[in-house]
């Protein structure tokens, strides 16, 4: 049975839903490696057979949860004409229909970044830069057409973007669920279209205060 095999790629996805659920629910280090067996329904040698043991395995989910998320984004802005901001905003509904759908995923992602002298936070530098990445460039884009303004760190916003998303979707999950998607889309659209945009450049206040000259 050969690595590639659908045998043994049926085992490893097991483990991947087995170990994130767990790992969601009771964090990383207070998770072990029979209890990730015993949800799977697999044997504890089977683990080891897969991943050299836990801190793979969550690499592994870091690796492929993330590239997932960083596809569902720029094919999101890739598929939205119209400029930067239509572009954003599309990814940010994109965004939060994915982590409806990878809520424990986003909420293990969420809570284990802070934790820098875990081994696996390369892996999650390395993979953070390549989501926040997709966000740099339609940032970019927008800043050297004209669309947005001229003075936007694009660095840093394009983090705080990918939080904002992230953060609002477990927010609206934990808290609101009662409320339908689109209205978490379009309240975190206004942030979007408020202080992004060319005309905002230089100015501190609301619109409405820049409009009664204050």
């Amino acid at each position: 049975m050969t690595a590639t095999s659908p045998r043994r790629s049926a085992t490893r996805e097991r483990l991947h839903r087995a170990a994130v659920t767990l790992f969601a629910e009771q964090g990383l280090s207070a998770t072990t490696v029979e209890q990730i067996a015993e949800r799977a329904g697999v044997a504890k040698g089977t683990v080891y057979y897969n991943f050299s043991g836990k801190t793979e395995l969550f690499e592994e989910l870091l690796r492929d949860g993330v590239a997932s998320l960083t596809g569902v984004l720029r094919r999101a802005a890739d598929a939205t004409p119209g400029g930067a901001l239509p572009a954003l905003e599309a990814m940010v509904g994109a965004g939060l229909s994915f982590v409806a759908g990878h809520l424990d995923l986003v909420r293990l992602l969420v809570a284990e970044q802070w934790r820098t002298n875990r081994a696996w936070y390369p892996t999650l530098l390395v993979v953070r830069r390549q989501l926040v990445g997709v966000v740099e460039e339609v940032l970019a884009d927008g800043v050297k057409s004209g669309e947005l303004r001229p003075d936007l760190d694009i660095e840093l916003t394009s983090g705080a973007l990918v939080g904002m998303v992230l953060t609002g979707a477990l927010d609206w999950q934990a808290f609101h669920p009662e409320r339908d998607q689109d209205e978490v889309r379009g309240a975190l659209a206004v942030l979007l279209h408020g202080r992004l945009g060319a005309g905002d450049a230089g100015h501190g206040g609301p619109p409405e205060a820049r409009e009664d000259g204050r």
